[in-house]
């Protein structure tokens, strides 16, 4: 695990951290940036752009592209619906900022398929290339990096709060980080049975998808053992409601919780960060970087 080319970016594992900003193109994100109104028919482009723009001039080295909310209690999107929101901003993306990596957050292979033919460099799939069975083939075709998310969401065990949003209860594990080690390395197994290879192969421990507040805080404390598979590490805490119930603070005032726990992610391993407010977590992590990187 030394380097990863993608598109015009080279990933040097340990050089440093890299950021990647997120464009949410729906109008029920948890954060509350949702760049789609709720009476929106489509996308449009203006404003994904806009914040392309701040996010690349703050530091972003990677955008990531999203068409369906991940929060809990979500409403599925149609495979037409998502192609609607995503594709007319990753052509615009590829447009106004030639050079720049995209990553398409998807779990479906037919979105994979036409927002890497439209110029995405990257796939991010939350459900870890178990939700689509032809998503691994997609990506080992087209030569593409994956990122491969742990994952046990279950909307019986999500529960809301309306100030807080919502945060999982009540799920078991037999032994947290073996357990969501042994999880990722199935998903290793996917991608590699379809012809992806590891040096292609991104690991992200899924902070907030299937675990509770307590269980989030120490699979954070403890990612250095996930970085132990011997693979890249995304991490992405932003906004999270393990920060939002830790803090009881809503997702608009949980800028200095994410910046504790990008911190502390870096410091144990992250070489990825995925966050909502770059500019500030660029500076975070650049700091960080230069207390445990120095040159």
């Amino acid at each position: 695990m030394r380097t990863l080319q993608t598109g015009q970016l080279l990933l040097d594992w340990g050089a440093r951290t890299y950021v990647m900003g997120i464009l949410n193109i729906t109008p029920d994100s948890f954060s509350g940036d949702g760049l789609l109104a709720p009476e929106a028919e489509n996308t449009g482009v203006e404003r994904p752009l806009e914040q392309a723009r701040q996010f690349l001039a703050a530091g972003a080295d990677i955008l990531d592209v999203g068409g369906e909310s991940t929060r809990p209690g979500s409403k599925i999107v149609s495979v037409d619906e998502e192609l609607e929101r995503v594709l007319p901003v990753v052509s615009g993306l590829v447009k106004e900022f030639p050079g720049t990596v995209i990553s398409i957050d998807t779990y479906k292979a037919a979105v994979a398929e036409q927002a890497l033919a439209a110029g995405a460099h990257m796939l991010n799939d939350v459900w870890g290339l178990r939700a689509d069975p032809l998503l691994a083939e997609v990506a080992a075709r087209r030569k593409v990096p994956v990122i491969l998310m742990h994952n046990r969401s279950k909307p019986t065990n999500a529960q809301i709060q309306e100030s807080l949003g919502g945060r999982y209860v009540g799920m078991q594990y037999d032994d947290l980080l073996e357990d969501v080690k042994r999880e990722l390395l199935e998903s290793v197994a996917l991608a590699r049975q379809a012809g992806i290879p590891d040096e292609k192969i991104i690991l992200d421990p899924g902070i907030g998808f299937g675990k509770t507040v307590e269980q989030n805080l120490e699979l954070l404390n403890r990612l250095g053992e996930i970085r132990a598979l011997g693979f890249p590490i995304l991490l992405g805490p932003s906004r999270k409601s393990f920060i939002g119930y830790t803090l009881n603070l809503p997702p608009a005032q949980r800028l200095e919780g994410t910046a504790a726990a990008i911190s502390v992610g870096i410091v144990r391993g992250a070489d990825i960060i995925r966050v909502h407010d770059v500019e500030f977590m660029t500076r975070v992590a650049r700091m960080t970087d230069a207390i445990i990187r120095p040159r």
